[in-house]
């Protein structure tokens, strides 16, 4: 496609601007390898620079490796890089023979990147999107084809493959409202972006309407890859042993973007302390009930018997607080960068709470729940103590405990646990009897929901989820999820699901039938990829 005078001034402006970036880069580079030091491996490889890298191809110029194809795949980010791994593998399938070059922009994404590497694959950071920085790539590693992963879009680098004949698509493809509208107004870079791409193959039929607008060619709607995943065997079967020794149900807050965390925490704390607080009265009630009884009566079994009713009459009070939202439930929370987890701890213990972590459970969360419900109850209250200080009161009578009702203790500190590990989703999910999505109370777009559905996990939604709408609105039509207005209705909605063990049943049931409706992406999309080949493959 020959590009306008316009077009091309556009494209040589952008150009030099993003060559002028150069040190804005690599100073923004610095600061996030403090929280993240997987920025500052291979700097010099974003700019076309692989003297001295990890990775070489000096092996590729003899005529050894000529028969087996390059395929270049990037996948920006984690998410992407995890709906990469679904594609690679069908590649694999279907072109045994190839090779696999693997990019990345952030160090998430390049480190989940690295389990997907094989004998002679190679991986490296994607190219700053200058004209001399894309050369020198394409020079060292004269890919056959590439792929991009869903929205990377970059015009240096598309118009550069296009002039030298390196076939480069967008898989995956998905381009919200926001996005569409962003794009539209730089139409000039843009739209000469889209229509420079060897073939698009879009995740809807809204995505390729909105891609077409944009003068993209958009060859066919496969669907989603992430449906195809499978969620991991292990975590999955580790998170079923320890759900069936749990007293209680565990409510998620999955893929927690800034913001969502307190809101969500307050609602919890404040419905967990009411929670303790009438199982306290109804205790002490009970307790005064008892000795009543006690005193009137020498029979041991009018004793057993007010015994009995205070022992029901505190479980009415739990289940009615676990319908509430907070109390009679374990808090699961799950951010979603990793540069955040010390962040949200601290703000978790401010709010009042203990934390426990993944990195720290090892042994202590496998005692909790192998130790049985009784036992693993005092393991936890243990821990709680441990962590918040020993401030436990000891009272003696009905007023008493009346009075430690209404007073916040060390003891009564809400536990929460905080999922500070990367690539354990399977886990988190299949521990979570129901899970509020991330980046869905803030207008951030939401998080992939497919994985949570796959494990069998029911979701909540905020009503941010513009950037998986198709997928949630089928969610929430197949009552895989439930749509709500805020962060207040997603913890009650939670609750009360939790509190009705028919309709969680149904809920679980729906999302895996959810997860499973649209599976198949995969083996087309790298059939897809291999017609691009030549020779088809």
């Amino acid at each position: 496609m020959r590009l306008s005078w316009v077009e091309c001034g556009t494209l040589w402006v952008y150009g030099m601007f993003m060559r002028l970036a150069h040190p804005l880069l690599r100073r923004k580079l610095r600061k996030r390898a403090v929280l993240e030091p997987g920025y500052a491996h291979d700097v010099d490889a974003r700019f076309g620079h692989f003297e001295g890298s990890a990775q070489s191809v000096a092996t590729l110029a003899s005529g050894a490796w000529e028969p087996a194809p390059l395929i270049w795949v990037h996948a920006v980010s984690l998410g992407e890089t995890r709906a990469a791994a679904i594609l690679i593998e069908a590649l694999r399938r279907r072109i045994p023979t190839m090779r696999l070059l693997l990019t990345h922009s952030t160090a998430t994404g390049r480190a989940e990147g690295a389990k997907l590497l094989q004998a002679n694959d190679l991986q490296t950071w994607l190219p700053w999107d200058d004209h001399a920085s894309v050369q020198r790539f394409l020079n060292h590693f004269q890919p056959t084809a590439g792929v991009l992963m869903e929205t990377e879009v970059w015009p240096v680098l598309i118009h550069t493959c296009q002039q030298r004949g390196v076939p480069l698509a967008l898989a995956n493809a998905r381009l919200n409202d926001t996005s569409f509208k962003q794009a539209a107004r730089l139409a000039w870079l843009s739209r000469p972006a889209y229509a420079g791409l060897a073939a698009i193959w879009a995740q809807t039929a809204a995505d390729a309407q909105r891609l077409t607008q944009l003068g993209a060619h958009v060859n066919a709607v496969i669907g989603n890859l992430k449906f195809d995943a499978k969620p991991d065997a292990s975590q999955c079967t580790q998170a079923a042993a320890w759900r069936r020794q749990l007293t209680r149900p565990v409510v998620m807050l999955a893929s927690s973007r800034e913001g969502e965390e307190l809101a969500f925490i307050k609602l919890f704390c404040a419905s967990s302390l009411s929670g303790k607080a009438n199982i306290a009265i109804n205790n002490a009630s009970a307790s005064a009930s008892a000795s009543a009884s006690a005193s009137a009566s020498a029979s041991a079994s009018a004793s057993a018997s007010a015994s009995a009713s205070a022992s029901a009459s505190a479980s009415a009070s739990a289940s009615a607080s676990a319908g509430a939202g907070g109390s009679g439930v374990q808090c699961l929370i799950v951010p979603r960068h990793p540069q955040r987890f010390d962040g949200v701890a601290d703000l978790l213990r401010a709010q009042g709470c203990v934390v426990q972590r993944r990195s720290d459970w090892g042994g202590e969360l496998d005692q909790l729940v192998a130790a049985g419900p009784v036992a693993g109850e005092q393991v936890a209250s243990a821990h709680a103590t441990r962590d918040a200080g020993d401030n436990a009161m000891n009272a003696t009578n009905a007023a008493e405990l009346a009075n430690t009702a209404n007073s916040v203790t060390a003891a009564d500190a809400p536990v929460v646990w905080l999922g500070d590990s990367l690539g354990e989703m399977a886990l988190y999910y299949s521990l979570a009897d129901v899970a509020l999505l991330g980046g869905s109370f803030e207008p951030l777009g939401g998080q992939n929901l497919i994985e949570a559905a796959a494990c069998g996990c029911p979701l909540v939604v905020g009503p941010h989820t513009f950037n998986f709408a198709d997928a949630a609105e089928q969610a929430v039509d197949m009552g895989a999820a439930i749509r709500v207005e805020g962060m207040q209705a997603a913890v009650a909605a939670a609750g009360a699901l939790v509190a009705d063990s028919g309709r969680h049943a149904s809920a679980v049931a729906a999302a895996r039938a959810f997860a499973a409706s649209q599976q198949g992406a995969a083996a087309a999309m790298a059939e897809a990829v291999a017609q691009l080949l030549p020779l088809n493959g």
